[in-house]
């Protein structure tokens, strides 16, 4: 994972939830955040995996249940 995403989740404390999510979620996020070339798309996408993160129920824009 990039430093700047590891940052980001220490800093929003969202670790754990980050380590919560299914494998597959978590190599989709970084992939994904990753992909573009525009550092301000990557910032956007890190925002909203945060976002999604902190509410809990949505996973890239879908609605996520976590299996308890």
């Amino acid at each position: 994972m990039p430093k700047f995403m590891v940052h980001a989740l220490k800093g929003a404390k969202l670790v754990d939830a980050y380590n919560a999510r299914p494998p597959y979620q978590q190599n989709d996020y970084i992939g994904w955040i990753m992909q573009p070339k525009r550092d301000e798309t990557k910032l956007k996408r890190l925002q909203q995996m945060l976002d999604e993160l902190k509410k809990g129920d949505r996973y890239m824009k879908m609605s996520y249940r976590a299996k308890e």
